[in-house]
């Protein structure tokens, strides 16, 4: 098991300062937020993702891959009745698996509830078949390349389309392809009926990366879920990918953040 942290919880530090505090604490990897680098991924040269290889390789981590894919983007949507929208979608989706690539990174975790959103009068059959479409050369890209598009099961709250790991295996499945899987965050697993360790359980071997969180918003250790069960799921699942700290709540700081969730996780696991 590897544990991995998400660079916007740094906000204001320099990428490669990030990306040293963190290697030093033991974090094995990092995970990167496209708007933290650039305005948008096609931003960010070839120069520079070469750089930040490079660095991550020279203080001792790994990145390994991207989330918050559409944030801060203007005029993308996976699920819009425009055309138009959604080639555009498909495309930066395109270019996102390229940057991860080029990063070294191996997983993109598709969340993005608001550029998601099933909108008024759309129904539920033509955002899956609406999505499929632009998901279709994104996840050939990304086949190429050698990353996985990891589709993110969201609670209601945040998202009307496709809210539990079941839905997102299911579309997953529908690409039939190594490139296309789906991501376990804890924070949205508890929004659903079952107990968590039984989603990990069902839902092996189509998830490729793991968000550790509470449902509090912050960090593991800093809520009441209990990761010692979960901890055991996915051992005895197998898995053997990334636990990745992302969090949404940061009054702590990052350095007690950083700390204390990896402290949290290690006495778990």
């Amino acid at each position: 098991m590897k544990f991995g942290i998400c660079n916007e919880i740094f906000h204001g530090w320099d990428i490669e300062a990030a990306m040293k505090y963190a290697a030093g604490l033991g974090y094995d990897g990092i995970e990167l937020a496209p708007f933290t680098l650039a305005r948008t991924v096609t931003e960010i040269s070839q120069s520079q993702r070469q750089r930040l290889r490079e660095s991550a390789a020279s203080v001792g981590i790994e990145i390994c891959g991207l989330h918050w894919l559409l944030a801060k983007t203007e005029g993308l949507h996976l699920t819009h009745p425009d055309k138009a929208i959604r080639d555009r979608t498909g495309q930066y989706l395109c270019d996102l698996a390229e940057c991860c690539a080029d990063l070294g990174g191996k997983v993109l975790v598709f969340g993005s509830p608001q550029q998601r959103n099933i909108m008024p009068g759309v129904s539920p059959e033509q955002a899956w078949e609406f999505a499929e479409a632009a998901l279709r050369e994104p996840v050939r890209r990304a086949e190429e390349r050698g990353v996985i598009f990891c589709l993110e099961p969201l609670s209601p709250v945040e998202t009307n389309f496709i809210n539990s790991a079941a839905q997102a295996i299911q579309f997953a499945r529908r690409f039939n392809s190594p490139a296309m899987q789906i991501i376990l965050d804890v924070k949205a697993m508890c929004a659903e009926p079952a107990p968590i360790p039984d989603i990990i359980r069902q839902s092996w071997p189509n998830f490729a990366h793991f968000h550790a969180n509470d449902s509090n918003l912050k960090g593991p250790g800093f809520g009441k879920v209990d990761f010692v069960p979960i901890a055991a799921a996915l051992k005895e699942v197998g898995y053997s990918g990334y636990i990745s700290v992302e969090v949404f709540k940061f009054e702590e700081g990052p350095e007690m953040i950083a700390t204390q969730s990896l402290e949290h996780l290690r006495s778990v696991f």
